[in-house]
């Protein structure tokens, strides 16, 4: 049995980070785990095999690269799913798209073009 003064010992158990509404970053982003910005983010944003979430409020200026790219809030610059980039209805995309598979809610922005699906070998 613990006694009431020993002190509990915490596992970190996250499963995403998260940038919140109140921060800005300014700089390079690189992740090895999935990543939810609801913030504001000016530079590059790498998460590799990982998926990037982009908040309904959050204000990003940045060019994207991962796995997964979910879009409800505002990007500009270039975004590079290698699976699947998913664009929600009050998403906006200032820049390129490209991603195996597209997703284009109605209601949702792009100005720039659209790469999306596997080209014939």
């Amino acid at each position: 049995m613990s006694s009431p003064t020993d002190t509990p010992t915490f596992t970190e158990r996250r499963v995403a980070a998260w940038i919140g509404k109140a921060l800005r970053v300014e700089g390079r982003i690189i992740s090895n785990e999935d990543l939810t910005i609801d913030g504001s983010i000016e530079g590059s944003i790498e998460l590799g095999d990982h998926s990037l979430t982009i908040g309904t409020g959050a204000a990003v200026k940045a060019d994207l690269t991962a796995k997964t790219i979910i879009i409800s809030g505002a990007v500009t610059g270039a975004v590079r799913a290698t699976e699947k980039a998913e664009l929600r209805s009050t998403g906006s995309v200032d820049g390129d798209i490209s991603a195996p598979r597209f997703v284009m809610a109605e209601g949702a922005t792009v100005r720039g073009q659209i790469e999306a699906g596997t080209r014939a070998k």
